[in-house]
């Protein structure tokens, strides 16, 4: 078996920077303000981006 070492993977990560791990799931809840109840919205996002989707969204 083949070692890999540390600095490969870190260079392939580079190489990558587009790839699905650099998104991630964002669950926010909302609440009716008629019948109090609240619903989970859903969103992918870049994890760039985290901070200002909270923000923007209050």
């Amino acid at each position: 078996m083949a070692k890999v070492s540390k600095n490969a993977k870190v260079a392939q990560r580079a190489a990558n920077a587009g790839s699905g791990r650099d998104f991630v799931k964002v669950v926010r809840s909302v609440k009716d303000p008629v019948t109090g109840r609240y619903s989970y919205k859903e969103v992918i996002i870049h994890k760039d981006k985290v901070k200002d989707y909270f923000e923007q969204n209050k």
